[in-house]
């Protein structure tokens, strides 16, 4: 399997532990994933205000991927989302195709066929299946309740995404992490968004959202948070000692990427995971699985 690999901004910038265990989780799994030097952001950080520039950014990038010949694989919900509604659109209004390429021209691209846009985590799914992930486990992660974060723009809307999962109940995500013998637990806001949204309109709205999820995944008991956005980690994992000294609570809750789990369970060690960016400290959750 060969991907061209979308990291989009916020990776490089605030999440390298997710792509230094996507990398090597995909390594494991013979999934090549290629660096496209002239990608650029996915355009779904100025949706909201200017929509025509935010599909131009969009279309650019998958006319980049097609002329290469490779389909897109993004770690980052919100980029797959972004990239796949726009090659959707672009696929069925001629007139929206007409435009983009009239814009496209200035750079001598032209937008035909879109390549597939896949999320990593739909790539294991799907693509990779349970099996061919067993034959790679070598740790056994059962002692750990892990709940699953799936967010607003992994599975929506859902006809873009191909209905690979049920909105409503998904479990795309928990049957991945189960692969490792962890405890997959339940929890309520299970599906509830992490906050991100709202931060820069309002951090006070946006902080309590993520406070009230947390508190509901202490309740439940969960050991690990597991999520596949790199702003969800944002809401959870950079906010979390935030929201511990301002409302005098304790969560103390690691907060992984399901590359993470999954490079846990596969051997591999701490610093080849990026354990040790992680801001709320996994030292304690890794040496219960004696690392």
């Amino acid at each position: 399997m060969k991907y061209a690999l979308f990291l989009g901004c916020t990776i490089p910038a605030r999440a390298r532990n997710y792509e230094l265990s996507a990398r090597k989780v995909a390594e494991k799994l013979s999934i090549e994933l290629v660096d496209m030097e002239n990608f650029i952001c996915c355009g779904f950080p100025i949706k909201a205000g200017d929509m025509d520039a935010s599909e131009l950014l969009a279309a650019y990038n998958l006319c980049l991927a097609r002329e290469k010949g490779l389909d897109i694989c993004a770690l980052c919900s919100s980029c797959t989302s972004a990239l796949s509604e726009v090659a959707h659109q672009l696929s069925v209004d001629e007139e929206k195709r007409r435009k983009i390429n009239e814009r496209l021209s200035a750079v001598g691209l032209e937008y035909r066929e879109s390549p597939r846009v896949r999320h990593l985590a739909r790539v294991l799914f799907e693509e990779v299946g349970e099996d061919k992930i067993r034959v790679h486990l070598e740790r056994d992660l059962s002692g750990l309740k892990i709940a699953s974060h799936y967010g607003c723009h992994f599975l929506k809307p859902s006809e873009v995404h191909d209905h690979f999962d049920q909105v409503e109940d998904p479990e795309s995500l928990d049957t991945l992490v189960a692969l490792t013998g962890a405890q997959v637990i339940d929890y309520p806001l299970k599906k509830k968004c992490c906050g991100g949204p709202v931060l820069p309109v309002d951090e006070k709205v946006a902080m309590a959202v993520t406070k009230e999820k947390l508190e509901a995944l202490k309740e439940a008991g969960a050991d690990v948070l597991s999520l596949v956005c790199p702003f969800c980690s944002v809401m959870y994992d950079g906010n979390q000692k935030s929201l511990e000294s301002e409302y005098d609570t304790t969560f103390k809750l690691p907060v992984l990427y399901l590359t993470q789990i999954l490079g846990l369970a596969m051997g591999l060690g701490r610093k080849e995971l990026g354990l040790n960016m992680n801001v709320v400290k996994t030292k304690e959750l890794t040496a219960r699985l004696g690392l």
